[in-house]
């Protein structure tokens, strides 16, 4: 009799196990973040190729920092639901939709304001999909504009998303 017992219960635990185990990872999709230059002499070559990079560069900070699946977005896709600057920015629903017709869980849509020439700001969103709303919001400020700065503010908001997500509950 203990042995059914102990057999029942080792199987029961055996189910919670593999079921936990094969529970795959967030999937986050990290648009390319948008340029929003409104210095003297805006949106310069190397300014958008400095944004251009942001979004890689989370991506792979954000893989290095968790146990997530990131998804790509392509251009197209990005630029077809994105109305005009800064819609998916201001309209986390529609971001969401774009995030769930990509099967993702987690979608980032992101600014990068540049006011100065001496600093900028990254702007960033993390949005639940399921749910179609943000549930963090994160202000990143860059004191200079060469890779280092990035690279360091880029590493500053992936150790922040990644707290928010290993703290949110759904709830």
């Amino acid at each position: 009799m203990n042995s059914v017992k102990s057999a029942g219960w080792l199987w029961a635990a055996g189910i919670l196990f593999s079921v936990e185990a094969s529970a795959s990872p967030p999937r986050i999709a990290v648009l390319d973040f948008e340029l929003n230059d409104i210095t003297s002499l805006p949106n310069t070559p190397a300014e958008r190729q400095r944004t251009a990079t942001m979004a890689p560069l989370l991506s792979e900070a954000l893989s290095r920092a968790g146990d997530y699946q990131i998804a790509a977005i392509d251009a197209d896709s990005q630029k077809a639901a994105n109305a005009s600057f800064g819609y998916l920015f201001r309209f986390h629903d529609l971001a969401a939709q774009l995030g769930q017709r990509q099967g993702v869980d987690w979608i980032i849509v992101s600014q990068h304001s540049k006011p100065s020439f001496l600093f900028s700001y990254l702007w960033v969103y993390l949005i639940d999909v399921k749910k179609q709303v943000s549930v963090a919001r994160y202000d990143i400020e860059l004191k200079g504009n060469h890779s280092k700065v990035t690279q360091h503010g880029i590493e500053a908001l992936a150790e922040k998303i990644e707290a928010t997500l290993a703290g949110y509950n759904g709830s």
